[in-house]
């Protein structure tokens, strides 16, 4: 049991007595953070030292179950901190932000490499033959004791200091990169000025741009900022060239100016490649992948090959398309980074007779978080109610509790879906609970949050279909922490390997284009009249339009961040980060048309953190089982196949890290799939 609270503390940190058992988020301040880490950092401590200082012989329940109880309280202040300081930040939070990131990591590694803490778990892990343990039980005790001596445990206590020092290292790097990217998008504010830069631009976009003017002080005039949802439909119909030009460079460089991340990547790959080192790994993505579906970087690099090949060959004529309708237009300029969109979505018009404007008037934000709640209700037999007046960190912000065939509640799940200069950028799920049964057990709380962009007050909240399927992708991953259905909190839902966990999102997807889902929630926001099936029938059959172009994207993204991570000691010592990516890019002929979706300066998700670091590619690994996947409801011959979805459930969504991701699929599937669902999927056969 935790100590009592010093005075200095806010308890509403600690007591979450709010409505749904939500954190009561009117009642602490900012300043508050600070002692109740200090607090919590101690206490944490204190537990690991009661474990490992016990007298009594070792046991599962008195190591494993310890462990797994520690650490409530940090787990709570943690949570809290950590998700505003991604959706709703300010300079207090990014100040604590950076002191902490080092202090997590010390901490992180007084724990792992506690020598008498290991040499406990070591003791039952050498008996876990003998224990009777059921097989969630072993696969935690297997899971702590490999995540003990992939965090140092069996080091020397010099290289063991070492590493502790770059793990401090590394955590205040990842938060500066991640901060420089936030800032060079919440500075970057291009005004429009003249009406007639506003030519091809549809309604719902102008709309947007005004409403983001506005939030910057410029009411009455239009803006471009760097959030995806403006600045991509920006890109892809903005008759202006030139501002094509200005904003997609924009776009681009985040990271490289003023807030520079380019000597960041250098000490991140350097630090990365040392530490895997003294771990004893060749690389860094050896370290990484070990633990993962993929196993080594061999198996990673020949799927992100076979794909490059078929890619890069179909954008190249996607490219030679695109190049003859700008000279049917009598222009004589090549295609360039900042054409592409424009000009595909031209193409895809005169080829399927649709624009995204057209589509997107069907789209609305509403009705597609409605859709994917009543999938998860056909597929999993459970149900959202919304609460209303719930302080939240956000005024944005929404919460509905979810609930099984009985009426008890399962989880609780939040969602913020909004740009706004204080969130940084992306989509993500995150969770401020993670279900299990130890104890007292926990009731999940999940949360969504996302970037789109906001109209005026009043007008209709009309998203993309690709916004659409984000919205569907984060669900997918929000089911996987709500749904799941373990003992122990350390393999609850998402905590699973990094190419595992790609694939209940990436699966989720495929719902949203299920036919009976699109008429039904596909609604026109002014008629209030379904979407048209020859309309339908041409988004479907557009959807591998592009491909080429998408693939390229993410693909090259994936062999850079591979090939950073595959780098020895020697190597990384002395790396010029911008021109290795370009001897990359050489090496795999990328062609000058198209950009890597995330160029090394602003690639968070592999340098702001080491959560997709040597792990880019888990996106196409988990595509390789979601294609399969979703073909067991096809050959079901229906998408809400009650036994397939039960199936679904148990192994997929409700299972988190407690079997084998291999095993888990077979149980699912049968067997196995290879790569061919996937190229068919993506339209590279």
């Amino acid at each position: 049991m935790a100590p009592k609270l010093p005075a200095n503390v806010n308890p509403a940190l600690f007591n979450w007595d709010g409505p749904l058992g939500l954190p009561r988020y009117d009642r602490f301040e900012n300043k508050d953070f600070t002692p109740a880490f200090e607090y919590a950092l101690e206490v944490h401590l204190e537990e690991i030292d009661a474990i490992a200082d016990n007298a009594e012989p070792a046991t599962f329940e008195n190591v494993i179950v310890a462990l797994e109880l520690a650490g409530d309280a940090l787990s709570k202040v943690a949570r809290i901190f950590y998700n505003l300081s991604g959706s709703h930040t300010n300079d207090a939070i990014q100040a604590l932000e950076r002191d902490l990131a080092p202090k997590m990591a010390e901490h992180s590694s007084k724990v792992s490499m506690n020598k008498a803490l290991f040499e406990r778990v070591d003791t039952i892990y050498q008996q876990r033959d003998s224990l009777d343990l059921d097989p969630e039980a072993l696969r935690v005790l297997e899971q702590h004791w490999k995540g003990f001596v992939r965090s140092g445990a069996k080091l020397n206590e010099k290289d063991q200091k070492q590493l502790a020092g770059i793990n401090a290292k590394l955590a205040k790097l990842g938060t500066g990169f991640g901060q420089n990217i936030l800032a060079d998008e919440a500075e970057y504010l291009r005004l429009i000025e003249d009406e007639a830069d506003l030519a091809g631009l549809p309604d719902f976009l102008i709309a947007s741009m005004a409403q983001a003017a506005e939030e910057k002080g410029h009411r009455g005039k239009h803006a471009v900022t760097l959030s995806r949802s403006i600045i991509e439909p920006f890109l892809t119909f903005a008759e202006n060239r030139e501002l094509r030009e200005e904003t997609f460079k924009a776009w681009v460089s985040r990271g490289e100016g003023k807030h520079d991340n380019i000597s960041l990547v250098a000490d991140i790959v350097r630090l990365r490649a040392s530490q895997a080192k003294l771990l004893g790994y060749a690389t860094y993505a050896d370290y990484k992948l070990e633990d993962t579906m993929a196993k080594t970087p061999a198996n990673v690099n020949a799927l992100l090959e076979t794909v490059w090949e078929k890619a890069a060959a179909k954008a190249g004529k996607e490219a030679e398309d695109l190049a003859s309708l700008i000279a049917e237009e009598g222009k004589n300029h090549a295609v360039a980074p900042w054409d592409w969109r424009y000009y595909s979505e031209k193409l895809r018009t005169e080829r399927f007779s649709f624009d995204e404007a057209e589509v997107k008037a069907y789209f609305q934000l509403d009705k597609m978080i409605e859709a994917a709640f009543d999938t998860a209700s056909r597929l999993f037999g459970i149900q959202f109610k919304e609460h209303e007046s719930v302080p939240l960190w956000h005024e944005g912000a929404h919460v509905w509790e979810v609930l099984d065939k009985t009426g008890k509640r399962i989880a609780v799940f939040t969602g913020d879906y909004f740009a706004r200069a204080s969130k940084r950028s992306g989509a993500w799920m995150s969770g401020l609970e993670r279900q299990h049964k130890l104890g007292d057990g926990a009731t999940p709380i999940i949360m969504n949050t996302l970037n789109l962009a906001k109209p005026p007050n009043g007008q209709p909240v009309l998203i993309s279909i690709d916004e659409a399927k984000t919205i569907f992708h984060e669900f997918g991953h929000a089911l996987h922490g709500m749904l799941s259905n373990v003992r122990f909190p350390s393999v609850s839902g998402t905590s699973v390997s990094r190419d595992w966990v790609e694939l209940p999102s990436q699966l989720y997807e495929h719902w949203l284009t299920v036919p009976e889902n699109l008429s039904k929630y596909a609604i026109h926001h002014k008629t209030g009249e379904a979407i048209p099936d020859t309309l339908l029938k041409k988004v479907l059959n557009a959807d591998n339009f592009n491909s080429g172009f998408d693939n390229v994207e993410f693909t090259s993204s994936a062999l850079v961040d591979m090939a950073f991570h595959a780098l020895d000691e020697k190597e990384a010592a002395d790396i010029d980060p911008k021109a290795f990516q370009q001897k990359i890019l050489d090496r795999i002929g990328m062609p000058e048309q198209i950009t890597m979706r995330h160029a090394t300066p602003h690639f968070a998700h592999v340098f702001s953190g080491d959560g997709y670091s040597a792990g880019y590619y888990s996106y196409m690994w988990s595509g390789v089982l979601d294609s399969d996947a979703f073909k067991a409801f096809e050959d079901a011959g229906n998408a809400f196949d009650a036994e397939t979805a039960e199936r679904l459930k148990k192994h997929i969504y409700s299972s988190g890290d407690s079997v084998d991701p291999e095993q888990a699929y077979i149980a699912f599937r049968g067997a196995l799939p290879t790569p061919d669902a996937l190229l068919e999927k993506r339209g590279l056969v």
